[in-house]
This record gives C-alpha cells, sequence and structure tokens, in this order.
C-alpha cells in the first residue's frame, strides 16, 4: 500500500480493518479525517492532532438506519442514545404515514399517529418549521425526514374513516409539496391502519404528485402483510409506476401461521418488479412485531407483550394472555381495556425473517418505537444483532455484506449523496467495532441493555459514542433533497 503524501488531519485512525460500505472484502489501512470528512484512505503519515490505534477493530460507515420513529427522539435529550450505541449515524423518520409535520391536526390525534405525537408535540405548522428546529437544536444523528400520509390526512379532513375528496386530495397535495421545497426526502403511507385504510390508490397518487418532479422517495406500510400480501405489493408498484418514483416496501414480513413460508412467492414477485421499476425493500431481524394494540390482531399472534397502556401502564412489559387470565377475560377484551395501547406480537416465522434478511437488495431499519414504556428489542439491538447473530454466528452472509445491507446499500437505494461509503470525500460518519464481540443484548425482558462490542462512533467526524456512552450529541444535521 502506497504512503500517502503527508497532510493535516483532525484524526488518524490507525491500522484498522477497513469494511468500506460497498460489500468489497476488507482491507487494512488508516483513515484520515479532516472539517468532518474523510480525507484519505491508506497508509497515512503521522501528521495530525490526533491518532487512535484501531489495530484488531472493524471501521465501517456509520450505519442507516432505514426506518425509524424517531421524529420526537431527535428533539428529545438522551432519546437517541439507542442509535448511536450501535453505530446509526442516520435515521430516516416519518415511516408508516407518520409524520410530527405539518402539525395542525383537526381533532384529538389519531392512532398510530400517537406513537409518536402528543398535543404539545405538534407544535410544527410547516413541514419546514420541523426542520429548522432540529437544524437549531442540533441532533445526535443525521436525519432524512419522510413526510407522513396521515399526517396530511388529519390536517386535511374532519372524517378519516373515508376517502379523501379531490378538494382534500389537492389540500393535501399542496402540503406534501410545500414540504419537498423544504427538503423532505419522500411521502410514506401507512394503509394498513384503520385510519388511512380508507385512502383509495387513485387518492395516495393524487396527494403524491409532488413527488415526480422532485424524484422523491414512496415508502409505504402496505396495505396488507398477510393473506393479501400479493396484492398489496401489486397496489405499491402500480403506485410507483403512476407517479414514475421509486418504491420502498417497509420492514417486509408474513404475518401470521397462514403465511409462513410465502417469503419465496413475495421475494419472486419482488425482484419480478425491481426488473421493471426502481424498488427498494427493508426488514428488521426479529421474528416479532410492534404497534399498537389491537384486538383485531391478537389472534394472528402465538404471543403478545403489551408494550405500553395508557389506561393501566402498570401491565407494560406482560403478557397478555396473563393479564387476560387475571382480569378473567378473553385476550381480545383484555385488549380493548388496555386500549390505547402497545404491543409486541411474535407472529412471524424465522425462515422468513432469514430469507429476506439475505435477499441482495434488503436493507436494514430497526422500526424501534423509543417512547414505549417497554420497548421492543430492536430499538437497541438491531444492528448489532445483524453483525453478530446473523453474520457472525449463523453465517447468513458475510460482515462485509451485512455492513453493506446497513450503510452502502442504504445510500445507493435513496440517493444519498457522500453517505454510507469509507471513501476520500465521504462524510466522516464511521463505527469502529470488534469484529469477535460485537452483538445485541437487548432481549425482549431487557429490551434497552447496551448492545457488545461497539467501541466508537464519529458523526460527521465528531465522537459522538465512545466508552459506552453518548459523547457530542449536537453533531448531526438535517438530509435535504
Amino acid at each position: 500500500m502506497a504512503t500517502i503524501a503527508p497532510q493535516e488531519f483532525d484524526l488518524v485512525i490507525a491500522g484498522a480493518t477497513v469494511v468500506d460500505g460497498s460489500g468489497a472484502p476488507g482491507f487494512v489501512a488508516d483513515v484520515g479525517i479532516a472539517d468532518g470528512r474523510i480525507a484519505a484512505v491508506g497508509a497515512l503519515p503521522t501528521a495530525g492532532r490526533e491518532r487512535l490505534n484501531a489495530a484488531g477493530r472493524v471501521l465501517a460507515p456509520g450505519f442507516i438506519d432505514v426506518h425509524t420513529h424517531d421524529d420526537r427522539a431527535l428533539l428529545t435529550p438522551g432519546a437517541m442514545d439507542a442509535k448511536l450505541s450501535q453505530g446509526v449515524t442516520t435515521v430516516v423518520t416519518g415511516n408508516c404515514g407518520l409524520s410530527l409535520a405539518p402539525g395542525a391536526v383537526r381533532g384529538a390525534i389519531p392512532p398510530p399517529l400517537d406513537l409518536i405525537a402528543t398535543p404539545e408535540w405538534l407544535r410544527f405548522p410547516r413541514f419546514a418549521d420541523y426542520l429548522q428546529a432540529i437544524d437549531a437544536e442540533g441532533a445526535a444523528v443525521n436525519a432524512v425526514c419522510l413526510v407522513g400520509h396521515l399526517s396530511l390526512r388529519a390536517n386535511t379532513m374532519d372524517q378519516l374513516e373515508r376517502t379523501a375528496t379531490p378538494a382534500e386530495c389537492d389540500a393535501m397535495q399542496r402540503l406534501l409539496a410545500d414540504a419537498l421545497d423544504a427538503g423532505a426526502w419522500g411521502l410514506s403511507t401507512g394503509t394498513f391502519y384503520p385510519p388511512a385504510r380508507h385512502a383509495s390508490t387513485d387518492e395516495i397518487v393524487a396527494v403524491g404528485e409532488p413527488l415526480r418532479a422532485h424524484g422523491a422517495l414512496y415508502a409505504t406500510h402496505m396495505r396488507n402483510e398477510a393473506e393479501k400480501v400479493l396484492d398489496a405489493l401489486d397496489e405499491t408498484f402500480e403506485i410507483g409506476r403512476r407517479l414514475g418514483v421509486r418504491v420502498l416496501i417497509s420492514h417486509h414480513k408474513l404475518a401470521g401461521v397462514a403465511n409462513h413460508g410465502r417469503s419465496v412467492e413475495t421475494l419472486k414477485r419482488i425482484a419480478a418488479a425491481m426488473e421493471k421499476q426502481p424498488v427498494s425493500i427493508d426488514c428488521y431481524p426479529y421474528n416479532a412485531s410492534s404497534t399498537v394494540l389491537r384486538p383485531e390482531f391478537v389472534a394472528r399472534a402465538s404471543s403478545v407483550l403489551v408494550s405500553w397502556s395508557t389506561t393501566m401502564p402498570q401491565h407494560a412489559g406482560r403478557a397478555l394472555a396473563d393479564i387476560a387470565r387475571e382480569m378473567g377475560c378473553s385476550d381480545e377484551q383484555a385488549a380493548e381495556r388496555l386500549m390505547p395501547a402497545g404491543a409486541i406480537y411474535f407472529m412471524m416465522d424465522e425462515a422468513d425473517v432469514r430469507r429476506i434478511l439475505a435477499f441482495p437488495k434488503t436493507m436494514v431499519g430497526s422500526d424501534g418505537m423509543p417512547h414505549d414504556e417497554h420497548p421492543h428489542p430492536r430499538l437497541w439491538g438491531t444492528f448489532p444483532r445483524v453483525l453478530g447473530h446473523y453474520a457472525r454466528e449463523e453465517k447468513l452472509f458475510s460482515l462485509e455484506l451485512a455492513v453493506h445491507k446497513m450503510s452502502g446499500l442504504t445510500a445507493q437505494e435513496l440517493g444519498l449523496p457522500g453517505r454510507g461509503l469509507i471513501a476520500p470525500g465521504h462524510a466522516a460518519d464511521l463505527v469502529m467495532f470488534d469484529p469477535a464481540t460485537v452483538g445485541d443484548r437487548a432481549t425482549f425482558a431487557d429490551p434497552r441493555a447496551l448492545s457488545a462490542g461497539i467501541d466508537r462512533v464519529w458523526v460527521n467526524g465528531r465522537t459522538a459514542f465512545a466508552d459506552g456512552a453518548a459523547q457530542d450529541v449536537h453533531a448531526g444535521r438535517v438530509l435535504r433533497r
């Protein structure tokens, strides 16, 4: 390896095994950082303000969490420790049709928007106001922000249990165009949920029309992830074709015992669509999902954990079956009494999870709920779990491919310039970890346990996590389209 001519670096990370995010084999090199960017990769001289010996450690691009509900967490002190401690340096917010802005909600906050929003948090009338607040306060990580379709509906419609009128679609379209002009990355929908279930395909296309001119993203928690999953996929592809934009299938899964094994046919359908139009896909590495508690979801799961309850907060973290037994009622009746509440549903097959995760184009997203009293362990453990459990222990794929799925692939699919790779000129979003010990420790019983093996994290060249704790928590920035 040739020695690079001397230059002044703010930091040289020396002798690391560089896994650069491209999927290529790792190599031993020094990485020089200057002014928040990667200045050089190679054999670097000692010139620099600081030199860190990274022998025996892997240096990778900071992970990009493609599916989060961190909209409020970005502005909440300490709430992003869950992500920094995993090596995450960029989060994509506003998923499943839910965003804090625009925040002029008409009437009560409809579930599941209440997973991230409370009345005091709906203080951003325009999407630009929300982005400016992140810039002003300085987030712990970088933020790529989507606009939620349910949030647009709640701003515009007096009754959500119906399809929007043409005038309401026009009003939502104007709000979306304003958000895209401010730097929003795209639009998300959550037609799986009752408040948005009444939105027709034509409504979504009408509202999403401004995406076309911006070349923006359409992400969706699809209408169905169970028996009618193929129909939901076809609707997703149709929306992308009609708008002429990339579609992102969020947290792809097969829910319910009757659908276990069907990832073979869904991935075949997705691969065929990818040959004809821009299609992306993400998943989380667990066989349990987490969302609002609803009686109609209960029968589909083998077991259910309550993650929070407004009416009975003392039951957070307990099995719904145990609560129902104490109440002397059915699980569904207990769910009714606990609402509004959140739940973790064990309803997926591990073979499907592995098959979807190993699919070449699958990105990784945590889908964690940062405000749950007893969250799903994916909030704290997703990325080290991919590295430790699935790559090192299960050998589902190589370490290099695991890193690629969590960095370079995501930057490529979403069109994030200067992110996701260790290369000169790219942002110095980096994570250093021990490949022999990295792994998740968060469990369903102890969901906030710190992951193992993550040594240090840099966000835009600033040390954001080290020695098991957050450091600089204002190094992130909004990444605008």
